[in-house]
């Protein structure tokens, strides 16, 4: 069994940039570092499709918890 990454790890294991990943997304380069930071919460379509382009399963990505999220936010602001 894998182990749990981050969405971070998750991206740079599939040797992509966030840049690249926003294109590919059609989102914002902020959109993927704010839920890779943990800043925003990602919709789980969002998240099906990060998992589709990263080849891995959704089970095997961590995301933040929202004590965690809470603490980047204020670490950021």
């Amino acid at each position: 069994m894998m182990p749990r990454i981050s969405l971070k790890a998750a991206r740079v294991n599939a040797n992509m940039t966030q840049d690249e990943v926003a294109r590919r997304l059609s989102k914002t380069k902020q959109t993927i570092v704010n839920w890779e930071n943990g800043v925003t919460e990602i919709k789980y379509n969002d998240l099906r499709e990060l998992s589709e382009l990263y080849q891995m399963p959704i089970e095997y990505i961590n995301l933040p918890d929202r004590k965690e999220r809470h603490r980047n936010s204020e670490v950021s602001e």
